[in-house]
């Protein structure tokens, strides 16, 4: 594997570089959706539109980013890691400085779509290539490692957008976002090479193309673990559109005060993922996902009963904090448990696991703001109800298919 992608091989020394490289890409999602969010209140002064107009260009990005996935992952699977992720790269670029140009509001969210579409790339091909060099409890321990760089993107995006701001009106912040996908251009021109061989590719074809769709979406486990990611994931998506007005709106702090609150949660989903590479291997990985969901369902339950009875700031960020960082616990482990036995349908698994959570979150995210700017109560709700459904898939559909499992196997033996 060494001599054959030299830029790509399994030793410990290279395993850091690889996991940085491949945060680069990953971590494009983050930055798409977290920069700008410090620029929500100038821009809807500057477009003369709402908070829910405003937010509306989020939910388009996340729709253009979960509908690339599922094209972007099957691609890869058909023309390799490589090329779809050079072309989705250039694309991006183009599309993030012509956000700096947009007349108006509608300009914009069809901007922000396509420049999801094209940032989905980074995010889900960056993830079908640690499958394709990795497996097992390495490929845990990996995509740990490869989350903790990531996880740091939620962390400086938002500093990034707070900086930007300092010296420039809210375009700046997608001028950033040009350059950035100028950087990830070059690094894929030269600095990627292939990691899926051509004889390990899918055939190029329609019916291939939904077939594969069918199967994982008929594998009752993968089908388990991509719901309870998708709807514990819309907690942090509601959270994500929402903060930005609870804490500047309700709470009255600054832009640059809400950068580093919203920044914390990147420190905690490193201590998340952190979490389980220490545990891969001392542990089960279904025990991880459990601790996992105890502290979001705590956490979640917690931020609810805040915001209903107006408590104090710091109580809130404290429960945010562990709410965040118990989606790192999570996702970390499931990831390995629903991309087993995946194959050479990798790039289509991973964008399963991607959309779900990007689809789900576009679709509830919007209704933070369903009673207003100053109201806080949708948001602590919709948090709550994240973690309530994503506890009830997991022991509805998880852990039925489980015993369903170890029953069939009991009778065979």
């Amino acid at each position: 594997m060494g001599d054959k992608y030299p830029n790509l091989n399994k030793s410990k020394k290279n395993s850091v570089r690889l996991a940085i490289l491949l945060a680069v890409f990953s971590s494009l999602g983050p930055f798409t959706i977290d920069t700008y969010l410090p620029a929500f209140p100038q821009m809807m002064r500057y477009f003369g539109t709402t908070a829910s107009m405003i937010q509306v260009s989020l939910t388009a990005c996340m729709i253009g980013m979960s509908i690339g996935m599922l094209v972007m992952g099957s691609i890869s699977d058909i023309h390799g890691r490589r090329k779809p992720l050079l072309i989705s790269m250039i694309i991006y670029l183009v599309s993030s400085f012509a956000c700096v140009f947009a007349p108006n509001i509608e300009v914009l969210i069809a901007l922000r779509f396509i420049q999801g579409f094209a940032a989905s790339a980074g995010v889900v091909i960056s993830r079908a290539i640690v499958s394709d060099l990795y497996s097992g409890i390495e490929l845990t321990k990996f995509f740990s490692l490869l989350m903790m760089f990531t996880n740091l993107a939620p962390l400086l995006a938002p500093l990034a957008g707070s900086a930007v701001l300092a010296f420039s009106l809210w375009t700046g912040v997608f001028l950033f976002l040009g350059v950035l996908g100028i950087l990830l251009t070059s690094l894929t021109a030269w600095r990627l090479t292939e990691t899926l061989p051509a004889e390990k590719r899918v055939p190029n074809n329609v019916r291939e193309f939904f077939s594969n769709f069918t199967i994982l979406m008929k594998d009752r486990t993968f089908l388990g673990y991509t719901l309870m990611q998708g709807f514990i994931f819309v907690g942090v998506f509601a959270y994500i559109s929402g903060s930005p007005f609870v804490y500047q709106k309700i709470y009255g702090i600054s832009p640059q005060l809400y950068s580093l609150l919203f920044s914390l949660n990147g420190i905690s989903l490193i201590l998340g993922s952190q979490f389980v590479k220490k545990m891969a291997g001392k542990i089960a990985e279904q025990q991880i996902v459990l601790i996992g969901l105890a502290v979001a369902f705590i956490s979640g339950t917690a931020v609810m009963l805040i915001v209903f009875i107006q408590g104090p700031l710091y109580v809130l960020v404290i429960a945010l904090f562990m709410f965040v960082g118990s989606t790192g616990i999570i996702s970390s482990a499931s990831f390995t448990l629903a991309m087993e036995r995946q194959g050479h349908i990798a790039g289509s698994a991973s964008a399963l696991l991607g959309v779900s959570p990007t689809l789900l979150g576009a679709i509830f995210g919007p209704l933070v703001g369903i009673a207003g700017e100053n109201s806080a109560m949708p948001f602590g709700s919709i948090i709550f109800c994240s973690c309530l459904v994503a506890v009830l898939i997991y022991f509805v559909l998880i852990k039925n298919a489980i015993k369903a499992k170890s029953i069939k196997s009991q009778i065979h033996s």
